[in-house]
């Protein structure tokens, strides 16, 4: 089931519209290089653009992750020994975390706690996992750390708490505002709590350039439905025509990062913002980055940030780290 949320839904759905207005308007009048947030990527539909993306023989990134977690499931949990809840933040559907939960289930009954912005993903969690014997699902639709706090306070007794934080969704953060991260979820842990940390790991540019810009023109679609979202949330006049997909790498960064470049000069109005801007021909919006590491910059990041390294497990097809972390 899903949690209620603490409000009438017509406020809680006037607060989300607020803060994405307000968030549209501080990225679009960002000086020198205009940047929307990755996280408004995932409205239903480009929820359902990602899970396609998914597929993609180009997008390895999944598929290595899922994996991993096929084959070491129960080398992964025989880490975290005694009664454990699983809460994973940015659940989407969930496909791969059902090896996790069949091998915890093996050994105990287990609680388990979806955390999604998106209320669409955490439905298509429950219908992927809802019906696995031994394990009782509860999601909630927040920001990571909010549910995470959350479900830390459903705790009972010595309970240990696994936090998944799968697919490298830590790369889509800078490096500095990772490892901040990774220490706000550490605050919230005792000592004893694992963090299952999946990272993509560096490799050949033209393979991430592909997975990140695929012939088929998903993951461009995946990308304009953030204008389109806009258009249709917040009474904006984006023409989708205008602009094209773009995808780029920086070495020094070792991050892939997309980008909707405008292909004429324009004017946009955001109504329901009370915002216009201009974009000049050739000048892009910033939607995401996707940073990648080497394992050993993984172990070093969360051991700076309050953890013990665990174990980690590579795929070598496309090179993906799954770090398990303990609290210290």
């Amino acid at each position: 089931m899903l949690t209620v949320p603490r409000m009438a839904p017509a406020l809680e759905a006037g607060r989300a519209l607020s803060e994405f207005s307000s968030d549209v308007v501080v990225g679009l009048n960002h000086p020198g290089q205009k940047e929307l947030p990755s996280k408004y990527l995932y409205d239903e539909v480009g929820s359902a653009l990602f899970e396609a993306i998914c597929t993609l023989p180009e997008y390895g990134l999944a598929r290595a992750g899922k994996r991993l977690l096929e084959r070491y499931s129960d080398e992964i949990v025989d880490q975290v020994p005694g009664g454990v809840m699983v809460a994973e933040l940015g659940s989407g559907s969930a496909q791969q975390t059902r090896w996790l939960l069949e091998a915890l289930a093996r050994r105990q009954r287990v609680n388990y706690y979806p955390i999604d912005i998106s209320r669409n993903a955490l439905c298509r969690c429950q219908a992927e996992l809802g019906q696995i014997d031994m394990v009782s699902m509860v999601g909630f639709e927040r920001v990571y750390l909010d549910g995470l706090q959350e479900v830390a306070a459903q705790r009972r007794g010595e309970e240990r708490l696994l936090v998944l934080f799968l697919g490298s969704t830590i790369g889509n953060f800078d490096r500095p505002a990772g490892e901040q991260f990774l220490r706000e979820v550490r605050s919230i842990l005792r000592p004893g709590d694992a963090l299952l940390l999946g990272t993509d790991l560096v490799k050949p540019i033209g393979t991430l350039i592909l997975a990140y810009d695929d012939p088929a023109g998903v993951t461009a679609a995946f990308n304009k439905n953030l204008l389109a979202r806009i258009n249709r949330e917040l009474d904006g006049d984006f023409d989708l025509r205008h602009f094209e997909h773009v995808v780029r790498y920086d070495q020094s960064e070792r991050r892939i990062e997309m980008h909707l470049r405008s292909t004429v000069w324009q004017r946009v109005v955001i109504r329901k913002a009370g915002f216009r801007f201009y974009l000049r021909q050739g000048e892009t919006i910033w939607t995401e980055s996707s940073h990648k590491y080497s394992a050993a910059e993984v172990v070093e990041m969360g051991e700076r940030s309050g953890y013990r390294s665990a174990a980690q497990w590579f795929d070598f097809e496309w090179p993906f780290a799954q770090s398990l972390f303990l609290a210290v």
